[in-house]
C-alpha cells in the first residue's frame, strides 16, 4: 500500500476489541473480549498499532470471523490482516474450518502472521496427523491471498514445509515488535532479596500436571511481594465473581483459585487490557513462569523474565526471538528465582531485535502492508490516544474484605436485570400478536374449512433461564465464597 494513496486504506484486523475500547470489567468478562485468553490482545494489539498509519484504518472483527459475511469485507475492507497464535492444534481445528471457509471467499488480501503448530517439547508433530486436512485448506486458502504466511518459529516452519508450502516465512510474533526495532530490557537490581518484586505466570496444564504449583508454592513463601498474572477467561471469572462453574476450577493450585493462599491475600490478577498489564509489570524486578504472553508483557514493560517452556509453542517463540527459558520437565526442583535472575542474560534477546524487527517488517511490504514506524509516526499517535482513555484495573480477587467493589458488581448485575426485563416485555408483545393472529387464522379456518394452522410462540421462559444464568450464579458463588 503506497504511503501516497489517494484514499485510506482500510485493514480489517481480527482480535477480540480495538485496543482503544473500553469496557468495564463485568462487560468485558460477559462479552469475553480476551478471546478466552487475555494474552491474545498482547499480539493483536500489537499488531493494530504497528498497521495504524496515517492512511490506514485499522478495524478490529471482535473475533467474530464468520459473523460478517464475506460480501460486505470485500466491499468495505482492503485487506484482511490475521494474527495467530498456537492455532494449528486439535482444539482449535472448528475454529480453523470457519476461517477457511471466511477466507475462501474473500477477493482482497489475507495476511496471516505469527501462527504456530502446538506438539511436545520433542517436536513430533503426530498429534496434528488427524487435522492435517484443516491445515491444508487453511493454509492454501491464505496463500492464494497473500505471498506468504508468517510463522513463529522453526517447527511450524518445518511442518509446513514438510506439508509441501514452500512461502513460509518465520517472523515470530507480532507482540515484541510493539515498540519497533526497540526493545529496552534491563536488570535494574544486581540480584533478587526477599523484597523483590516478582510476578509469576503459569497455565493450569503446567499447574496440575507439570509440577509448576511447587514452584508457585515455594516461591510464594520466600517472597512476600510475589504476584501471580493469570490469562484465561476463567481466572478472571474465579477473581471477579468466584465463579469455579469452569472445569478450570478444580484446579486448586492455581493462586487465582478462591481457596488458595495468594487469592485471600490478593495476590492475583487479570488484566483485560494490555496497556495496564504492561504498565504494572513496569515496577517488577522480575517476571518468569509457563506463560509466553504474560512473559512477553514483562519484556515490554523493561522488565527481565524467563519462560518455562512446556510445549512446541513457547519454546520455538524463545529459540526465535532469543528469549532467556527453561524447559519445564528438566527445571531443578528447588528452583528458585533468584537463580534465574542470576542466569537470565539478555544480550542476545536485545542485541539482535533489530534484525528480527527488519525481517518482520519486510514481510509486512512483501505482503503488501504498510507499518507505523516505517510510513507513519512510529507509533506516537495511537501511544497518545491509549494514553487518553481511562482502562479499568486488573482484575483483583474478591475478598472479603473488599466490600466497596459490591457496588460496580451490583450495579452491573441490575443492568442486567433491567435488560432481561425489556426482552421479556417485548417477547410478552410477541406472544400476544401470535396469539392474535392465530385466533384470527382460526376464525377465518373454521369459516372456509381451510386446515388448522399451527404457530410456534416465542420462548419467553428463556428469559427467566438466562436471568439465572446472568445474575444467579455469580451471586450464589459470591455469598459461598464469603462464608469461606
Amino acid at each position: 500500500m503506497s504511503p501516497n494513496a489517494s484514499r485510506i486504506q482500510r485493514i480489517l484486523l481480527r482480535s477480540g476489541k480495538s485496543p482503544y475500547d473500553v469496557f468495564p470489567v463485568e462487560e468485558a468478562l460477559h462479552r469475553d473480549v480476551i478471546a478466552s485468553n487475555a494474552g491474545n490482545l498482547i499480539f493483536s494489539d500489537a499488531t493494530h498499532k504497528i498497521l495504524e498509519t496515517p492512511h490506514t484504518t485499522v478495524v478490529s472483527n471482535g473475533i467474530r470471523a464468520d459473523g460478517t459475511p464475506a460480501g460486505r469485507i470485500n466491499e468495505e475492507y482492503d485487506a484482511f490482516v490475521v494474527p495467530l497464535a498456537n492455532a494449528f492444534r486439535p482444539s482449535f481445528e472448528p475454529s480453523l474450518r470457519r476461517l477457511t471457509r471466511l477466507i475462501s471467499q474473500l477477493k482482497i488480501p489475507v495476511v496471516v502472521v505469527g501462527i504456530g503448530a502446538q506438539a511436545g517439547l520433542d517436536y513430533n508433530p503426530a498429534r496434528l496427523k488427524p487435522m492435517e486436512p484443516a491445515v491444508r485448506e487453511f493454509v492454501s486458502a491464505v496463500l492464494d491471498r497473500s505471498a506468504s504466511i508468517g510463522v513463529r518459529g522453526e517447527f511450524t516452519e518445518k511442518y509446513l514445509n514438510d506439508l509441501g508450502f514452500k512461502d513460509v516465512d518465520v517472523i515470530g510474533c507480532p507482540s515484541l515488535f510493539m515498540y519497533g526495532k526497540e526493545l529496552g530490557v534491563r536488570k535494574r537490581a544486581q540480584e533478587l532479596t526477599a523484597d523483590s518484586r516478582i510476578a509469576i505466570n503459569g497455565s493450569h496444564n503446567a499447574v496440575r500436571n507439570q509440577g509448576l504449583d511447587r514452584v508457585i508454592t515455594r516461591t510464594h513463601a520466600r517472597y512476600p511481594n510475589l504476584r501471580f498474572i493469570g490469562q484465561n477467561l476463567s481466572d478472571a471469572m474465579q477473581l471477579h465473581w468466584r465463579d469455579l462453574s469452569d472445569p478450570n476450577g478444580k484446579v486448586t493450585g492455581m493462586p487465582t483459585h478462591p481457596d488458595h493462599p495468594m487469592y485471600r491475600e490478593g495476590k492475583a490478577r487479570v488484566y483485560i487490557d494490555p496497556v495496564t498489564w504492561i504498565d504494572d509489570l513496569r515496577d517488577f524486578d522480575f517476571s518468569f513462569g509457563s506463560r509466553i504472553h504474560g512473559n512477553i508483557a514483562a519484556l515490554l514493560a523493561g522488565t527481565p523474565a524467563t519462560v518455562l517452556c512446556s510445549d512446541s509453542r513457547t519454546l520455538e517463540l524463545c529459540r526465535y526471538f532469543e528469549i532467556p527459558h527453561h524447559t519445564l520437565d528438566k527445571l531443578p526442583e528447588d528452583i528458585d528465582p533468584a537463580r534465574l535472575y542470576e542466569e537470565t542474560d539478555l544480550g542476545a534477546l536485545t542485541g539482535n531485535h533489530q534484525e528480527r524487527f527488519e525481517r518482520f517488517t519486510s514481510f509486512l511490504d512483501r505482503n503488501g502492508l504498510d507499518n507505523t514506524f516505517t510510513h507513519g509516526d512510529g507509533g506516537a499517535a495511537y501511544e497518545k490516544k491509549l494514553r487518553s482513555l481511562d482502562f479499568p484495573d486488573g482484575v483483583r480477587p474478591w475478598t472479603e474484605t473488599d466490600p466497596a467493589s459490591l457496588v460496580a458488581r451490583f450495579g452491573w448485575l441490575h443492568t442486567r436485570v433491567s435488560e432481561l426485563g425489556a426482552d421479556n416485555a417485548r417477547l410478552k408483545k410477541e406472544l400476544a400478536a401470535v396469539k392474535a393472529k392465530s385466533k384470527s387464522a382460526a376464525k377465518t379456518g373454521a369459516k372456509t374449512g381451510a386446515a388448522k394452522t399451527t404457530v410456534v410462540a416465542p420462548a419467553s421462559g428463556s428469559v427467566y433461564r438466562r436471568a439465572r444464568r446472568v445474575v444467579g450464579r455469580p451471586l450464589r458463588r459470591a455469598l459461598q465464597g464469603g462464608r469461606r
